[in-house]
Parts: C-alpha cells; sequence; structure tokens
C-alpha cells in the first residue's frame, strides 16, 4: 500500500516534470530565436509536418477547456477548483462501450463497487458509494435501478467531489452525468450490428437530419439479446431514444427527448459466501438460482430543455422532466452458506411503480462590477418522487441445496403461488435555491463562491393492508440544510491552474435519536486541491487532486436510552456523534503526441475509515477502512489511427479490498465480519478497419481470463467476466 509520503512525492514529481518540460519549451524560445513554434514541436513529440494542425485542434479543445453540460453555466474545467472527468463518444466508440462501467473504467477514482443481483450496476467514488441521487442525465437526477443503454450517448461527465451547491443531497463521491447525443441540421445516420461470445447479438440502427429550416431529429433504438458465463443466466434489452431540436429564434431553442428501456433478464446473486467469512473456490459460471427466476425493468422518460439568450451575456435554462420506473422480480438471492456449503434458499418476490418529476431554471450571466468580471448563476429546483412497493407471501426459505456438493440434496423446480398483500406509499418532496458566483479579481486570481438551501419532505408513508383492507399513516419527516462552497483558482501561467475549494452537503439520516425524534442530517466537508495542466499546445494533458472528506456527525448506536443511565441495545436509537474520513489523491492524463495516437491514463489512491465511534455496542470500530472501499485504482488506454487502421489497448487495475460487513462493537459473531478481496487487472485489446463507409470493429476483453468479483456485503459475490469476443460492424451515412 502506498504511503502518503510516497504520494506526496510523486505528485510534486509530476507537476514539476510538466512544468519543467512546459518551461523548457518557452526557454527554448527565448535562447534560440531561429526555431519557430512550429520547430520546437517537432523537436520534443517527433512528429510528421502534417501532424501539426490535429495537435492545434487538441490543444483547441482539452477536457480542461470544453464547459461541462452539467455545471449548468458555461465554465471551463479549468476555471473549477474542482476535478473532472468527461469520456467523449470517440472514447466510446473505440472501447466499443456496452455499458456504463465499461465508460466509467476510463475516470480514476470512480469504480464499478458491486452489481448487487446483476439487477444494476453500483459505483462508488472517494470511498462512497454513488446512490441514486448521484446518477443524471441532461442534468435531470435518473433512476439508477436500471443499466443504462450507452448507445445514446454523446459523452459521460464526472464531476468529482462535492456537488451540493447545484444538486442539494448527493453523495460527496462525485455525480455521474449522461449526455444524450442531439438532433443535428444535416442529414446522416449509423446502422450497426455487434455480435460477440455467449450469445450476445445487438443491431442498432440511429437516423437524424432536419424536418424544416427550424425543426431537426434524431432517433436511435437497439434490441439486445445475450445469454452469459453464468450458467442459465440470460438478458433481453429494448430501446427507443426519440428527440427534437425546435429553433424558436435566433435566441431560443427547445429541446424534446423522450426514452425507453425494457430490460428482461434473470437475477444473479453470484456465488456468495461460506461461513459469512470466505468466498468459495466455485467456477465462474456457478449458478445457485432456479430456472424460473425473472426480473424486469422498465424506464420512460420525457424531458423538455429550453434555452433562451437574453442577449451575449444573460441566458436562462428551464427544464422539465417526466419519468417512470418499473420493477417486477421474483428470485432466489441472498448467498450465504454454512461452513458445509448447506445453503438455505431465500425467496424473494416484489414489485416496484416509481414516478418522478422535476422542474427547474437557471440564471447565468456575466457582468463587470469596476474591472472585477462575474460569471453568476443562480436557480431553483423541485421535484417530487413518488413509489409504490408490494410484499407478498412468498415462502422465507425455498428449499436447501450444498453449493460444494450438488447431488447432496434434490432442488426444487416449481414456481411458487404467491400473492400480494401488502403495498406502501412513500411521496418525497423537494425544493432547492442556489446562487454562484465565479469572481476574476485578476488576470492570474478567482473565487468560486457559492450556497444552496435544500429542503426535503418525506411525507408520511401510507401502509395498506391488502387482506384487511386496512391502511397506516407513518410518521412526516422533514429535513433541511444550507450547502456553502467556496474555491480559489490561481493560473501562474496561461497553461496551468492551482486551486483549493471547501465544500459542504449533508446526507439523510434513518432511525431516531432516543427521545423519538428524527435525525438531522449529517453535515459533510470536504477540503481539495489540485493543479492543471495543458502542455505542448494541449497535446498533454496532467492534472492532480487532493482531497480530505470529513462526515462529522455519522449516526451511530447511542450509548444511553434516554435516562442517561440504562445502556442502549436498540440500534435504531441513534445519535450524531461518529465520523468518517476519507483522504485521497487522483491523477489525470491524456496526450494526443503525434497524428492518430491517443493515450490516456490514471491512477488513484483513497482511504477511508472511521475515526471516532462511541464506545456502544453496535457502533464501527475505529480505524477500520469501510467495506468495499477500493485503496488504489489505476487505468490507461492507448489508441493508435493509421490510415484506414485502429489499434488499442485498455489496461484497468482494481486495487485490493474488503467484503463483507464491517465489525461492530460488541458484536456477537465471534469472527471478523470483513473477509480480503485480492486486487486484479484486465486487459483488452481492440482492431479496427475503415473502408468507405463502413467501419469494422473486434474487441478481446479481458485478455488474460483474470479470475476475481464485483463483491457486495456478504451475499452477492459476482465472479468477472472472463475472457471474450465481440465485434461491431457499422454503416455510417451522411445525405
Amino acid at each position: 500500500m502506498m504511503n502518503k509520503q510516497a504520494i506526496l512525492t510523486i505528485s510534486i514529481i509530476f507537476c514539476c516534470f510538466g512544468n519543467l518540460l512546459e518551461a523548457q519549451k518557452d526557454t527554448s524560445f527565448k535562447t534560440n530565436t531561429k526555431q519557430s513554434p512550429i520547430t520546437i514541436k517537432k523537436r520534443l513529440f517527433k512528429p510528421e509536418a502534417d501532424t501539426l494542425d490535429a495537435v492545434t485542434v487538441h490543444a483547441n479543445r482539452t477536457n480542461n477547456q470544453k464547459p461541462l453540460t452539467i455545471g449548468r453555466v458555461a465554465i471551463p474545467p479549468m476555471d473549477l477548483p474542482q476535478a473532472v472527468s468527461v469520456v467523449n463518444r470517440y472514447v466510446m466508440d473505440n472501447q466499443q462501450a456496452l455499458r456504463l462501467s465499461d465508460v466509467i473504467r476510463n475516470v480514476n477514482g470512480v469504480y464499478l463497487a458491486t452489481t448487487r443481483g446483476a439487477t444494476q450496476e453500483n459505483f462508488s467514488a472517494r470511498g462512497y458509494s454513488l446512490g441514486a441521487n448521484n446518477m443524471y442525465k441532461d442534468g435531470i437526477r435518473i433512476n439508477s435501478g436500471s443499466m443504462p443503454e450507452t448507445s445514446s450517448l454523446e459523452k459521460v461527465e464526472v464531476l468529482k467531489g462535492s456537488s451540493a451547491v447545484l444538486f442539494g443531497n448527493v453523495a460527496p463521491g462525485g455525480i455521474i452525468n449522461l449526455v444524450s447525443k442531439q438532433p443535428k441540421f444535416e442529414s446522416g445516420g449509423d446502422l450497426a450490428i455487434r455480435a460477440g461470445s455467449f450469445g450476445l447479438f445487438k443491431p442498432h440502427i440511429e437516423f437524424y437530419g432536419p424536418l424544416s429550416k427550424s425543426i431537426a431529429y434524431q432517433i436511435n433504438g437497439n434490441y439486445e439479446t445475450a445469454a452469459s458465463y453464468r450458467d442459465q443466466v440470460q438478458s433481453k434489452r429494448y430501446y427507443i431514444n426519440p428527440s427534437l431540436l425546435f429553433k424558436l429564434g435566433k435566441k431560443t431553442e427547445l429541446l424534446l427527448i423522450a426514452d425507453h428501456l425494457q430490460h428482461d433478464f434473470t437475477p444473479d446473486f453470484g456465488i456468495g459466501t461460506i461461513d459469512n467469512t470466505s468466498i468459495p473456490d466455485l467456477p465462474r459460471s456457478g449458478f445457485f438460482g432456479t430456472s424460473w427466476q425473472y426480473a424486469t425493468t422498465k424506464q420512460s422518460s420525457a424531458t423538455s430543455i429550453l434555452k433562451h439568450s437574453f442577449n451575449d451575456n444573460w441566458q436562462m435554462n428551464t427544464s422539465v422532466s417526466w419519468q417512470h420506473y418499473k420493477r417486477d422480480y421474483y428470485a432466489i438471492e441472498r448467498i450465504q452458506a454454512q461452513a458445509n456449503g448447506d445453503y438455505y434458499r431465500p425467496l424473494n418476490r416484489t414489485k416496484n411503480d416509481e414516478q418522478y418529476l422535476m422542474a427547474q431554471i437557471s440564471l447565468s450571466g456575466k457582468f463587470k462590477t469596476g474591472q472585477i468580471q462575474h460569471i453568476f448563476l443562480t436557480g431553483i429546483d423541485v421535484d417530487r418522487y413518488d413509489t409504490k412497493a408490494w410484499t407478498y407471501n412468498q415462502p422465507t426459505i425455498y428449499d436447501t441445496i450444498n453449493i460444494l456438493n450438488p447431488t447432496k440434496f434434490k432442488a426444487r423446480t416449481d414456481i411458487p403461488n404467491v400473492k400480494e398483500i401488502r403495498m406502501v406509499e412513500t411521496p418525497i418532496l423537494r425544493f432547492g435555491a442556489y446562487v454562484q458566483d465565479l469572481i476574476s479579481l485578476t488576470n492570474h486570481i478567482k473565487l468560486m463562491l457559492g450556497l444552496r438551501w435544500s429542503y426535503q419532505d418525506a411525507k408520511p408513508a401510507t401502509t395498506t393492508d391488502l387482506i384487511t383492507g386496512k391502511s397506516t399513516l407513518g410518521a412526516l419527516k422533514t429535513d433541511q440544510a444550507f450547502s456553502p462552497r467556496a474555491g480559489i483558482v490561481y493560473q501562474p501561467t496561461k497553461h496551468t491552474i492551482l486551486f483549493a475549494s471547501y465544500a459542504n452537503s449533508f446526507s439523510i439520516n434513518s432511525g431516531t435519536d432516543v427521545y423519538g425524534n428524527a435525525l438531522a442530517p449529517s453535515i459533510i466537508d470536504q477540503f481539495e486541491v489540485g493543479v492543471k495542466n495543458d502542455l505542448f499546445s494541449g497535446a498533454l494533458t496532467a492534472n492532480i487532486t487532493a482531497y480530505s472528506i470529513i462526515n462529522n456527525n455519522l449516526a451511530q448506536t447511542a450509548l444511553f436510552a434516554a435516562d442517561g443511565v440504562t445502556p442502549n441495545n436498540n440500534t435504531n436509537l441513534k445519535a450524531l456523534t461518529g465520523q468518517t474520513k476519507s483522504d485521497g489523491i487522483e491523477i489525470d492524463v491524456t496526450a494526443h503526441p503525434i497524428k492518430g495516437l491517443d493515450l490516456m491514463a490514471g491512477y488513484s489512491y483513497n482511504f477511508i475509515r472511521y475515526i471516532k465511534t462511541p464506545d456502544a455496542k453496535g457502533n464501527f470500530v475505529e480505524g477500520e477502512r469501510l467495506q468495499n472501499s477500493v485503496g488504489s485504482t489505476a487505468n490507461g488506454s492507448v489508441f493508435y489511427h493509421i490510415k484506414a487502421w485502429k489499434f488499442g489497448t485498455s489496461i484497468v487495475y482494481t486495487g485490493p479490498r474488503t467484503a463483507g460487513f464491517n465489525n461492530t462493537k460488541g458484536q456477537t459473531q465471534n469472527y471478523n465480519r470483513l473477509f480480503p478481496v485480492a486486487d486484479f487487472t484486465t486487459i483488452d485489446l481492440s482492431l479496427g478497419y475503415s473502408w468507405k463507409q463502413i467501419n469494422l470493429m473486434a474487441k478481446v476483453s479481458n485478455l488474460t481470463n483474470t479470475f476475481n468479483y464485483y463483491t457486495h456485503e456478504n451475499y452477492s459475490i459476482n465472479p468477472i467476466p472472463p475472457t471474450q469476443f465481440s465485434a461491431t460492424i457499422r454503416y455510417s451515412f451522411h445525405l
């Protein structure tokens, strides 16, 4: 494990090296006046003469310079006191990204943490799980209960660290924003078919063009079917995504986007654990569910985005969105076998129906107060989230099998007939208002100041007994909090900035205090410093960020009951007395040294642990790293395009972590509830060929057939995919 001194040393060397090269380039101009800037570029990168135009294009459009869609105001990342990563369509096509996890693997410090039951992909960043509040599409929060379709995306933006000023109740690790492809006023499209190992077959269509001088359309859709390296696991997906763009004059445009995804698949909890203390030595294909279990998710959305420019300096954006998510699920789950391999298979049948309505409006503008330049943003947003969840009278235990000896028991094959017995309706209303200002004090110093007030009203949940018809009403819970933000950007040279920032966010707590009152939100402080470099006219981008995140009032089991004397053994009675701390560093590098060569690399290190825990039964152990948090991650990709050919490789490293549950004080178990999971590296190779309008890409993933796991606590342990082959043939046309 890399210690802090080593990390600091690497960071200093990295920064100094980049600035030294930049300084060397500047010195060359001074000491050798006969050399032109073009000569200098040739000496440093040795490109051919016709390469220089391509390098210049990259310089003008580095990720540090492209304004973010998620930022709600056109501020280049170079001016933001915050780490940012962007993965564009070009990279996604090169790597033939199938799932969002294939895209996120290019973002250091953000990683696929679990695939619980293979029903969804759960990501983590900076030690924190990115839940439903951290996933956005076109700047609008979306349900993360299904796996998003990547073929409809133009790019994926990751805003790391705290984003509470703009988005309210989000985990401090960062947010992921999926940016949709948009209509174009030129006619064209794509027809593609992808096929690969384990029966993967995915045809895709995409068309775009003008309907008139002021209206353009875009529509894409696909069908996907596949088996799996896991026995008896199958998947089918249907997706459609139409959109319209209206030019309502020179200063106003309206974008309408809709999509619908249906995913029918086999829930799969992997191979589980033995005696809650270790992962069993079983084949990658081992499946311990039933042949009939199923899950169906349907997710639909309709969004309108209106943009209006009052003049060159002031703009207004409004968004209104409706989303609907349904899930029907019936499966064996939670694979927790006894020491001898006996597994009492639990059965679970659920149904969910969720509707989400959101509206937001923002005003942004540029103005001066004297010689001080401002980029100002203010806005409000409101959303309502209504959920319905049904439970059934299914048997608690379906049957018993042995995961080590399949012949020991005879497994059941019938489908238990169950019926709905209970339905819970839970409405949540959220409101937020924010203001932010990027203040340019001088040409070299900028300040970012922001403040948000968030309000969340969890209406009383209504529980209806579907047998008796009787309904009961739960308790009302209201939370509100201010989230401030402050940062400074110092730009010593045109191509380098140094930044430091502080941000505050909050997370909602469940349970009550010892007096029965609802718990206030936990307040989280985050400190971040970094350097961003665009070197060699943008041919090399190198960014480094260090951060520290403190959850100052983690909700933990209260020491005593309300009388202050009686020891408390009820884990639902809590006090805001704990702390977690997450420290880390992130390094991002992109380079385009010669024409046709693209390089990306990243490294991150994170250490998140409990640092303050009361001495009461049920509280976590001080100093222990949070379960499923990864220390080191690294990624790198190289793609070279020469004439009609394209070659590439991608390497991803995931460091060691622990699975299971964090240990607690006074726990009844006489064993360590955490168990180690080894680190692993995967390598992908790609080869492509283009002829006129036809493009063929082939890919071998997990070249070395590495065997490891994605883990969720101690009951959903999913082996990573083995070596697989896929190929895509694409016909692109422009009319």
